[in-house]
């Protein structure tokens, strides 16, 4: 174990690292783009405020064509416009673009299904006192789907750590990367064990966390 832990366990960190770097950023962005989204289908379906068929359809089309298509594909498929964009397509920068266009889609269908879980006769409450849709659903739906809302933020969190992985596969670096060219291609039995028991750990963690601060909010 301690000669393991002295040849991989430098190597694991900073592949830990470069996982939660592109997580954590990839997220962000994801967010800002997803929510917006969510609250425009709400906003614009049927029977809403600002209904819109077109611009609905047109949304929903857009979200479920990214939601349809691999990570893996969408990773190779949207290469030119990665390196247009961030000038490379390989390395963590590389695969920031590629996660956000994969994880921004899956945010906005959660928002979605978040807010659309908030009673009506709360929302028609407050549409009784006058209160103008923005507020309404700014200080009102978006409030009161908190809970769902950091359970469904947790989910897209898992999702994109398993994204990362995957994005291994074209030197974006993490543990994807450190399990595929050492693990597989060396035959390193024992890093891929402990990339995947990584893995597991953490996923763990974020789900109980997740969990934890949605109890902590609907109390």
């Amino acid at each position: 174990m301690k000669l393991f832990l002295d040849q991989w366990a430098p190597i694991m960190v900073k592949a830990s690292l470069e996982t939660f770097q592109m997580v954590g950023i990839a997220m962000l962005f994801a967010v800002l783009l997803g929510l917006p989204l969510g609250v425009c289908l709400i906003l614009t379906r049927d029977g809403a405020a600002y209904e819109n068929k077109y611009f609905y359809s047109g949304i929903n089309m857009v979200i479920n064509f990214f939601r349809s298509v691999p990570f893996i594909i969408l990773l190779f498929f949207i290469l030119p416009f990665t390196r247009l964009l961030v000038g490379t397509s390989i390395g963590v920068k590389g695969v920031l673009v590629p996660l956000v266009i994969h994880t921004a889609p899956f945010v906005a269908r959660l928002m979605e299904s978040a807010l659309l879980e908030v009673n009506d006769g709360v929302i028609e409450a407050y549409e009784s006192m006058g209160i103008t849709t923005p507020k309404i659903i700014w200080n009102v739906m978006i409030r009161e789907a908190r809970p769902s809302i950091v359970l469904g933020l947790t989910t897209a969190i898992i999702s994109l750590i398993g994204a990362t992985a995957m994005a291994g596969l074209v030197g974006a670096g993490g543990l994807g990367d450190l399990a595929y060219r050492y693990g597989h291609l060396r035959y390193e039995a024992t890093v891929m064990y402990a990339t995947v028991g990584l893995l597991v750990v953490l996923v763990q963690l974020i789900q109980s966390g997740g969990n934890k601060v949605a109890t902590k909010i609907r109390k």
